[in-house]
């Protein structure tokens, strides 16, 4: 089954995307060496071989503007086929072809990963509109994502780790429809943890274009090979003086509609980008270390989040990197913050080493009982599974 039909006379790019679904998508690519792009949908689906395609990909070497108009019809006349165009990251293009029903903007240039995470994703919404299970034109009400703040009133307890192999985790349940977002704007470590190189970050995701449409803030995400995408931090911390609240809510909000997952990262304490995380998030995770002014720091949070009523209703507790020769145990800190732990971490060296090497723990199997925890906060929000009871608090001890 051709699931692709490729409209191109660059050998090469089709080579790429050969490569890219070869054992890892189902379906196979029927390319069309003919950069002349016709007039109606009909007079091109007449050469497709078999069952019409899930995605349509038109370039490189077409004429855009030709693109754009044949985009359109297809959009009107077969909304269950992803268009995606193949060309330069523009802005105003990106604005143009949202405009026109289309998916994705795929580089020319781009790397056979890329290529994949793109494609699973067009084949993703193709057969979602197939199913009827999601619809472009639903009210944005019906296509809200969950948005998951991971905060901590203190650094240095690996909330960072933490967000990343959560967002990695829920990849595996939504491929392509999960996306990390680091709110740490001053000195966040996302790219790092993921060993990317952004193109672009948060200065471009909030401002101008991106911030009018969803399509173009797209294209300033990066792309990770574990079918997730990441918004990450400027590199000048400088750049944080010139992001707000208000436009932090109106970008998590874009990304609520286009993602199930939105995992955000956020700065220790409760600055403006946070509260504005907060404000917007469906799920918080608690994050502590097993250590006294951590604890006392997040009971602290817990109450302040309580008193300006921002606290959401679907909470999760996470002590990470739990030792038992702290001289505090998981019921002391629950005893102290007056909630249960739901997620314990034990401390791991084989976190710290997937960490530094810029490859979250939960990217690939593993046996480490820190990598089960992690699995185990993941599946708190996968909608197969049903999550325990939460236990009762245990007695009130020392920390207080």
């Amino acid at each position: 089954m051709s699931r692709f039909l490729l409209v191109t006379s660059d050998v090469t790019f089709e080579q790429r995307v050969q490569t890219a679904i070869a054992g890892r998508i189902p379906g196979s690519v029927q390319t069309i060496y003919n950069v002349q792009i016709p007039d109606t949908p009909d007079e091109l689906l007449r050469r497709v071989i078999g069952e019409l395609p899930a995605v349509l990909l038109l370039g490189p070497g077409v004429d855009v503007n030709e693109a754009l108009g044949l985009a359109g019809i297809f959009d009107v006349q077969f909304p269950e086929i992803s268009v995606v165009l193949v060309a330069g990251a523009d802005p105003e293009l990106a604005l143009a072809a949202m405009r026109v029903g289309i998916r994705d903007i795929l580089e020319p240039g781009a790397e056979v990963d890329v290529v994949r995470v793109l494609l699973e994703r067009a084949c993703h919404a193709a057969d979602s509109r197939r199913r009827g299970a999601i619809s472009e034109d639903a009210p944005a009400s019906r296509r809200q994502g969950r948005v998951i703040a991971v905060t901590s009133p203190k650094g240095g307890v690996g909330k960072t780790t933490v967000a990343a192999n959560l967002a990695i985790g829920l990849g595996k349940i939504a491929p392509m429809s999960t996306v990390l977002v680091d709110l740490d704007v001053q000195f966040g470590d996302v790219a790092a943890v993921l060993n990317l190189v952004p193109e672009h970050t948060l200065s471009d995701a909030v401002t101008g274009a991106a911030a009018q449409d969803s399509m173009v803030l797209k294209t300033f995400l990066s792309v990770h090979p574990a079918s997730i995408y990441a918004l990450c931090t400027p590199e000048s911390p400088a750049d944080a003086d010139r992001i707000n609240a208000d436009q932090i809510g109106h970008m998590l909000e874009q990304l609520a509609t286009e993602f199930q997952y939105v995992v955000i990262d956020t700065a220790p304490g409760l600055g403006e980008h946070t509260l504005a995380a907060l404000e917007a998030a469906t799920d918080v995770v608690f994050l502590s270390g097993m250590d006294v002014p951590g604890v006392r720091g997040l009971r602290k949070e817990i109450d302040v989040l309580s008193e300006l009523q921002m606290l959401p209703g679907s909470r999760h507790v996470v002590v990470n990197m739990a030792d038992r020769y702290s001289g505090l145990t998981v019921q002391d800190v629950e005893a102290t913050i007056r909630t249960p732990v739901d997620v314990v971490v034990p401390r791991s060296k084989a976190v710290t080493y997937s960490t530094n090497k810029g490859e979250p723990i939960l990217q690939e199997a593993s046996r480490d009982k820190a990598a089960k925890a992690l699995s185990g906060l993941v599946a708190r929000f996968d909608p197969s599974q049903t999550t325990a009871p939460r236990k009762a608090v245990h007695r009130r001890a020392v920390l207080q």
